[in-house]
Formats: C-alpha cells, sequence, structure tokens
C-alpha cells in the first residue's frame, strides 16, 4: 500500500469517526434513554415508580420526549386520556412519530387476530341454544368485555408528537393545561443552553400550565453530569466555569417557587452522565 492509499484509508477513517460522534447540544441523542439505562431491562425502570393516578384518565404533556418511547409507554401502561410529547430536535420528534407507527401497525394486528377468535366463540356461544346456565351467562359477558376493550381509543388518538422549543416559543392553545407534566433528563439541557433564566421560564410556564392540582414529574441531573457536557453553548462554558459550585439547590428553589408540594420518588438503576 503506497502512501495516497494509506492517507486515502486514514482520511475515510476520520470521517467515519467523526460521522459516529454524535453531536447533541439538547442532549437530543438518538435512542437516549436506551443508551443512558442499557439493554438489559425490557422496560425503562423509571415506569416501575410513577403511579397509575397521576395519569389514567388525564391530559399529560412530556416535555422533551426525545424517540417517544417513555410516551407511548406511559400512554399504553396508565390509560391517559391524552399525552402529547414535545422535543426541540425535529429529528427525534420523526423518530417518534416512526416508533408510534410501528407500535400501531402491531397492536393493529393483535386486535385482527383477537377479533377473529372472539367472533368465533360468540358465534359458537348462539349455536348452542340449550345452553342456558349461569356459566355460560359468564362466558358471554367475558366475551362482550373483550370486545369493548378492542374497541377502546387507539393509541393514535391518545399520543400526539410536536416539534417544539418549550423554553423560547412553544405557545399552547388557549386555556390549554394539563393534569400531569413530566420533565425527565431535561433540566440540565435547559440549563448549559439559556441559564438560570431558562430554568425560570422552564418552571413558570409548568406553573401556568398545570391543571390546579395537578402533577409536575421532574427528573433533574447532577452538577456532577454538567462536566461531559460543559461546552455545548457559551452559556454553559460560563455557567460551568463560573466561581460558585451550583447544584440542584436551585432548581430546588424553582419548583419550591412554582408548586405547592414537593415529594421524592426513586427510581434504580446505574446510567452514566447524562
Amino acid at each position: 500500500m503506497d502512501n495516497n492509499e494509506q492517507a486515502e484509508k486514514a482520511t475515510g477513517a476520520n470521517k467515519r469517526k467523526r460521522k459516529r460522534k454524535e453531536i447533541a447540544p439538547f442532549g437530543n441523542y438518538r435512542n437516549y434513554y436506551g443508551y443512558r439505562i442499557g439493554q438489559e431491562f425490557e422496560e425503562d425502570p423509571r415506569l416501575k415508580v410513577l403511579k397509575k393516578e397521576w395519569f389514567e384518565g388525564k391530559d399529560c404533556l412530556d416535555i422533551g420526549c426525545n424517540n417517544g418511547l417513555i410516551t407511548i409507554a406511559i400512554a399504553k401502561k396508565f390509560h391517559c386520556q391524552s399525552i402529547l410529547g414535545i422535543d426541540i430536535d425535529p429529528d427525534r420528534i420523526e423518530d417518534a412519530h416512526w416508533n408510534l407507527r410501528k407500535i400501531l401497525r402491531k397492536e393493529s394486528a393483535g386486535k385482527m387476530h383477537l377479533n377473529t377468535s372472539k367472533i368465533e366463540a360468540v358465534e359458537r356461544a348462539n349455536g348452542l341454544h340449550d345452553c342456558t346456565s349461569a356459566s355460560s351467562n359468564e362466558q358471554t359477558r367475558e366475551i362482550s368485555r373483550d370486545f369493548s376493550i378492542c374497541n377502546e381509543k387507539d393509541l393514535s388518538d391518545i399520543v400526539s408528537f410536536q416539534q417544539e422549543n418549550f423554553v423560547q416559543s412553544w405557545r399552547p392553545p388557549q386555556d390549554k393545561s394539563y393534569h400531569t407534566i413530566l420533565c425527565l433528563s431535561v433540566t440540565k439541557w435547559i440549563h448549559l443552553n439559556w441559564g438560570d433564566d431558562g430554568l425560570i421560564t422552564l418552571f413558570v410556564k409548568i406553573w401556568k400550565l398545570l391543571h390546579p392540582g395537578g402533577i409536575l414529574v421532574l427528573e433533574p441531573q447532577p452538577w456532577s453530569s454538567y462536566a461531559k457536557n460543559r461546552l455545548v453553548s457559551e452559556v454553559s462554558i460560563y455557567l460551568y466555569g463560573a466561581p460558585f459550585n451550583l447544584d440542584n439547590s436551585y432548581i430546588y428553589i424553582c419548583i419550591r417557587w412554582t408548586l405547592n408540594k414537593v415529594e421524592q420518588i426513586f427510581h434504580f438503576y446505574r446510567s452514566t452522565s447524562f
């Protein structure tokens, strides 16, 4: 191999390396949550500590939804009335729409199979004219319940996604409010890009959007995780180089300023800096 070939090979390798190195100034990594928790989990562990009563039959908002998998999982597991996921990155919103379509196709195929099986069961039950026992009546009621489950709202009627900058530009419909708002692993990125004012704007907007008695589910990031991403913006360079050691107390002050009650919950998994 001559020198020119070696140089071309090295250049190609460097290009591939740069391509692999994903730039995400807003924390908008592809498959961000999967990267953080690893592949050994079948379900994001945070779902285990969320309470059904926070979401069931309620209008919800997910700020910084990334690829939408958490948003969709909450809708499926807790039966929201509606849930809107927003993210600053159009590529992540495109991923979210793709994930939703994929899950809808899978569910549609499953429902078609279930409907066929139940129709056959009903026909068999109707054909048994001499079956008047309580047990046969109970079977018919169970079949009817299964049909009602099949006819529930589709995920497409519950889950939606929008590409928006929540802090700087998003304007929800007038008089719109939410019973529950999620803000998971987002505060650091807002802080690094828009500083203290960005955090204040975040919590003021959340306060205005929350229905009276509503719930904010917040997952803040520790100050120690800022170091890896301290160069994402001019604001972050200044913030990290400031002569004081900011910690989660500032976020806690913002929360106490806007909310009436704070309850701390935990999820247990080892994650990388995020």
